[in-house]
């Protein structure tokens, strides 16, 4: 079964930064881990929708967004 991975690491000014991966498993739910694994859920690939539709609008409603984050994401395997 092929696995694709997602990953960004977003700056953190007291602790370096923190990696934020998701894991798409084709007839899995998708796996997310932000901070090395420390925090890890896995979700369906509704709730993915609803939390992206969420954070979309909530973290736009911060301001603009960093240089950092405008980068293009290629999925990688293992």
């Amino acid at each position: 079964m092929s696995r694709r991975f997602y990953r960004l690491r977003a700056p953190d000014v007291q602790h370096g930064t923190s990696a934020v991966t998701v894991r798409v498993t084709e007839g899995e739910d998708l796996y997310l881990a932000v901070g090395a694994g420390r925090r890890r859920m896995y979700l369906t690939p509704a709730e993915a929708w609803a939390l992206w539709r969420c954070l979309s609008e909530a973290v736009a409603s911060t301001g603009t967004p960093p240089e950092w984050i405008r980068v293009p994401i290629t999925p990688k395997g293992r």
